[in-house]
């Protein structure tokens, strides 16, 4: 393992750029995990001691509240906050041009400090300025709110605005820029016109520039399907970015079939790419040909997502975890009763919070299984629930279940919302046999919750669709193994029986969603329900293994450290 960057005087200084971060579960700046992943991200720069900043926007309208109705509808409410109540102002403004006018902009800070007291500082660019048109200062309100003209105003702002803050800031000598997702691609054409670049250029100079341009950014691309990936048609461009930007693009022949794809931008000007698994990489590179593509997978943040009960276990068993989480994989010699002890307390304060929040009072003694995501179509939320009578009849030979599921659907995903409506269906049909509840408005504190107070974490992406995932890392570090489809981080993780099991064989096999419920109830019935009920000591071997091998594993110091080693070191 490489040495600490904190003691390495050749670490440059970092500027990663994100359009969404996931910092305190009530600051509404993210809707899921590539949010939460960006604010793990930080904390863990902190503890390392890397010199290290993070560009987003304000978004004082937040992503949104949820409520169900009885029927499973869901309904979206504002999540408003006031940076001006939480975060320090900074002194500096910068400006951009938006469809020819003029957007002054504001920065917020939030500052992160690490174990050792070193600091990360997170930016939140603001457009809601009084000398700003009305529209312009709606601009960085709401995430991934609005149409595809105002999504690329927001990646104007977050691209070229952060690069010019940071140097309004005095961030001068910054070595690494590091594009989370393609949103925040336009940096590069701001990084082009500080070293000269221009649309009159051509040949050999202007390929001069960009490689100028390229030594100093670094891209991870978090999505495995073309139709996650931005792209902008030339006329909105021409109106929004101006005719000077929309003439470079072409100059450094971005544009195809008259769009622009901003993944292709951020793949030209960057010296590494990476995907977050070693699927999700080998998936990018088929989608980009032509282009290195390499593997970093994903990590949490372990003192964050670990529950309570559990860092008073790892304290006094494990001193030392939190700076280094490495030293989990001593948890093999964990004393299985004090695990045992210290999850029935962390299940306990779940139950507390479910009855809290909808008045149901479940079993502490049946297994609680739980589903907690982001309500996309491809999470498949809605598989196990689709056949009822099935499930029932695997509860009543299996001895007692439960399940617990939370997640949002995107304002206008109604396939997501209709998901979320067949769970809920599905509960009333389960009954009291086997209580189902659907938990209203997801965030950070109701996840930290679920993954340390579930018995079981159960995913069924439809792969190959999962980039990486990090709520079953969460639940690990938590000794709550997972059953799951055999794709993203799982297929790194997954050891059969030991840190938990796999809903499929193979990870290449075609989806056929009937066979991958019935693989998950079969697994229930014979493996997962008797184990639970019947072998408490083989349970609790396997939530100590879920540590061991995946806790120690898959968190952001060992993701830090891989950046560092291979991607931020020009």
């Amino acid at each position: 393992m490489a040495a600490s960057p904190s003691t390495n005087p050749m670490s440059p200084r970092i500027a990663t750029f994100t359009m969404e971060i996931g910092l305190e579960s009530d600051l509404p700046t993210y809707s899921g995990g590539l949010g939460v992943l960006a604010g793990d991200t930080a904390r863990g720069a902190a503890d390392l001691g890397l010199p290290f900043v993070v560009v987003t926007l304000a978004h004082r309208a937040g992503y949104f509240t949820q409520t169900l109705d009885e029927a499973g509808q869901q309904q979206e409410g504002p999540d408003e906050w006031r940076p001006e109540d939480r975060l320090k102002p900074l002194e500096p403004r910068v400006q951009v041009q938006v469809e020819g006018r003029t957007v002054h902009l504001q920065a917020w800070e939030y500052t992160l400090e690490g174990h050792g007291g070193d600091q990360v500082p997170v930016y939140f660019l603001d457009s809601d300025l009084p000398e700003n048109a009305a529209e312009d200062r709606r601009i960085t309100d709401h995430l991934y709110g609005g149409d595809r003209r105002l999504r690329l105003q927001q990646e104007i702002v977050l691209g070229v605005g952060g690069v010019r803050l940071l140097r309004a800031l005095g961030f001068d000598d910054l070595h690494t820029f590091h594009m989370n997702e393609g949103h925040s691609a336009f940096l590069t054409l701001e990084l082009l016109q500080e070293a000269g670049g221009s649309a009159g250029m051509e040949g050999d100079e202007l390929e001069t520039v960009v490689e100028g341009v390229r030594r100093r950014c670094v891209f991870t691309t978090h999505t495995p399907v073309p139709a996650g990936h931005d792209r902008f048609h030339m006329e909105l461009l021409n109106q929004v970015l101006g005719p000077d930007g929309t003439a470079l693009l072409g100059a450094l022949d971005l544009v195809e079939d008259g769009e622009l794809n901003m993944t292709h931008v951020a793949l030209r000007f960057a010296r590494f790419t990476n995907g977050v698994a070693l699927r999700h990489a080998r998936l990018s590179r088929e989608m980009f040909p032509g282009h290195t593509i390499h593997a970093i997978t994903n990590g949490v943040h372990a003192e964050t997502w670990t529950g309570e009960p559990l860092r008073r276990l790892f304290d006094r068993h494990i001193p030392g975890w939190r700076e280094d989480p490495f030293l989990l994989r001593h948890a093999v010699a964990l004393p299985l009763n004090e695990i045992q002890a210290a999850h029935r307390e962390a299940r306990q304060t779940l139950l507390d919070e479910v009855q809290r929040r909808t008045g149901r009072r479940l079993d502490p003694e049946r297994l609680t299984m739980a589903f907690a995501r982001r309500a996309a179509p491809y999470k498949r939320a809605d598989l196990l629930a689709s056949d009822p009578e099935r499930l029932l009849e695997v509860a009543r030979r299996g001895g007692g279940l439960q399940i617990l599921y939370a997640g949002k659907a995107h304002p206008r995903d109604e396939r997501g919302k209709t998901m979320i409506r067949r769970v809920v269906e599905a509960s009333r049909a389960l009954g009291d046999e086997v209580p189902l509840v659907y938990l209203e408005d997801y965030d950070m504190e109701l996840g930290a919750l679920l993954t340390a107070g579930a018995d079981l974490w159960l995913n069924q992406p439809r792969k190959p669709l999962e980039a990486s995932g990090t709520s079953g890392m969460k639940a690990a570090l938590n000794g709550v193994p997972c059953l799951s489809i055999l794709d993203g981080w799982w297929i790194e993780g997954h050891v059969e029986g030991v840190t938990g099991w796999a809903i499929d064989e193979r990870w290449e096999d075609p989806v056929d969603d009937e066979a991958e419920l019935e693989a998950t109830l079969r697994k229930l019935e014979e493996l997962i329900l008797p184990l639970f009920h019947n072998e408490p000591e083989g349970w609790a071997r396997i939530m100590r293994s879920a540590i061991a091998l995946n806790g120690s594993h898959f968190h952001v110091r060992r993701m830090l450290q891989e950046y560092v080693d291979r991607a931020y070191t020009p």
